[in-house]
């Protein structure tokens, strides 16, 4: 009984559990199934999260390592948006190489950090933007980047996630996903 309460969180289970075994007893038949569905039904509450944005888990798992000095980071889980994300970032020379690793379930991506990165994070909500909208005026640049010509905004775009100045090269716009300088 003392390892259930250790391995799914321990304290409030084990006042869950005196107060059921004030009014049941635990030795009948229908004390036993009650304390099973109250130890399932926390257990699994306490032991399972939902990634909302991996995006964002992602980018902020690089910022945190960057911040502490590290060679290298391991994020789950990988998407294809992830992975289009990191290419931006390996080509404009903010990251260097970066694996994804099949764990059989959602997949990892360990990154080569190189030490470039200030700030990267992603922008919430998630804007369309026109190719007019990032050229005259400059308004989501002047918001998310420091100053002109530093940083860089990432946009998902019908041909593929680049960044602001391929966007602007290509004059096509998309939907603005992250920034990073």
């Amino acid at each position: 009984m003392d390892e259930a309460f250790r391995s799914v969180g321990g304290v409030v289970l084990k006042t869950l559990l005196y107060k059921l075994t004030e009014y049941i007893s635990v030795g009948s038949a229908l004390g036993k199934l009650l304390l099973h569905l109250v130890l399932r039904s926390t257990a699994s509450r306490c032991l399972s999260m939902v990634t909302m944005d991996s995006l964002a888990n992602t980018l902020s798992a690089i910022y945190n390592a960057e911040v502490r000095a590290k060679k290298e980071v391991v994020t789950w889980p990988a998407s294809k948006l992830i992975l289009n994300v990191l290419k931006v970032l390996q080509r404009e020379g903010y990251i260097g190489e970066f694996e994804y690793i099949d764990d059989g379930r959602w997949g990892k991506i360990r990154v080569q950090l190189l030490g470039r990165i200030n700030k990267i994070g992603v922008i919430k909500p998630r804007y369309p933007v026109k190719y007019e909208d990032l050229v005259n005026p400059p308004h989501w640049l002047k918001k998310y980047l420091p100053s002109y010509n530093i940083g860089i905004l990432i946009v998902s775009t019908s041909q593929g996630v680049m960044s602001h100045r391929e966007a602007i090269e290509r004059k096509i716009g998309g939907v603005l996903l992250a920034y990073c300088y």
